[in-house]
C-alpha cells in the first residue's frame, strides 16, 4: 500500500450519508475527487448530501449515486454491491459509518431495542463488509474505514447497548487489520 492514500478517481461507499459525520465524509471525500456510492434510509437527507458533495467538487463528472440503504437488512446489504458496480466500475472504499444511539440502563433497555441497536451499529458493518470485501480484493488499493466512538474506549453507565457496539467494532476492526496485513485492503 502506498505512503500517502490517494483519492483522486477512487470509488467509495459511505454507509449513513444523509447527516453529520457521514454526510461530511461524503463531501470531503468529493473535495478530493473520489467518485461516491451513498447510502441511507432517509432519502430526502441523502439527496441533500449528493447535492453538497457535487457542489464541493470542481469535477463535474464525478459520480456520485445514491442508494437506499437500511443496514440492519441483511438482504439488502447482500444486493448491494451489484447495484453500487451498476453504477461503479469498481470500489475502493468501504466507509462505515451508519449507527444509531440509545440511552438507557441494560434494565431499561428492552431486548428489541438492544437488538435493533446492534443490527446496524455491528452487524451491519460486519455484513457490509462481507459483502464488499471480494470487491475491494480487486482494487490495487484498498481501504475499509470503520467508525466507533469514544464510548468504544470508556463505558459510561446508561450506555450498555452503544457501548457493547461500539467496543466490539473497534475489535472487529483491530482483528480484521491484521488479518489483512500484506493485502492490498487497508483497515
Amino acid at each position: 500500500m502506498s505512503e500517502k492514500y490517494q483519492l483522486a478517481n477512487r470509488t467509495a461507499v459511505v454507509t449513513g450519508a444523509a447527516s453529520g459525520i457521514g454526510r461530511a465524509i461524503a463531501v470531503s471525500l468529493a473535495k478530493r475527487g473520489c467518485h461516491l456510492a451513498i447510502s441511507d434510509v432517509n432519502d430526502a437527507g441523502l439527496a441533500e448530501s449528493a447535492k453538497l458533495a457535487a457542489d464541493a467538487t470542481a469535477n463535474k463528472s464525478l459520480r456520485i449515486t445514491r442508494h437506499h440503504l437500511d443496514v440492519s437488512n441483511r438482504d439488502a446489504i447482500v444486493a448491494y454491491p451489484a447495484e453500487v458496480l451498476a453504477a461503479h466500475p469498481g470500489v475502493d472504499i468501504l466507509v462505515n459509518n451508519a449507527g444509531v444511539a440509545l440511552g438507557g440502563t441494560f434494565e431499561q433497555v428492552s431486548e428489541q431495542d438492544f437488538d435493533w441497536l446492534l443490527s446496524i451499529n455491528l452487524f451491519g458493518v460486519v455484513r457490509m463488509t462481507r459483502a464488499f470485501l471480494p470487491i475491494l480484493h480487486k482494487s490495487d488499493d484498498a481501504r475499509l474505514v470503520y467508525l466507533s466512538s469514544i464510548f468504544g474506549v470508556i463505558t459510561p453507565p446508561g450506555q450498555t447497548a452503544y457501548c457493547a457496539s461500539k467496543f466490539a467494532v473497534r475489535g472487529f476492526s483491530n482483528s480484521l487489520r491484521y488479518e489483512l496485513r500484506g493485502s492490498r485492503v487497508g483497515v
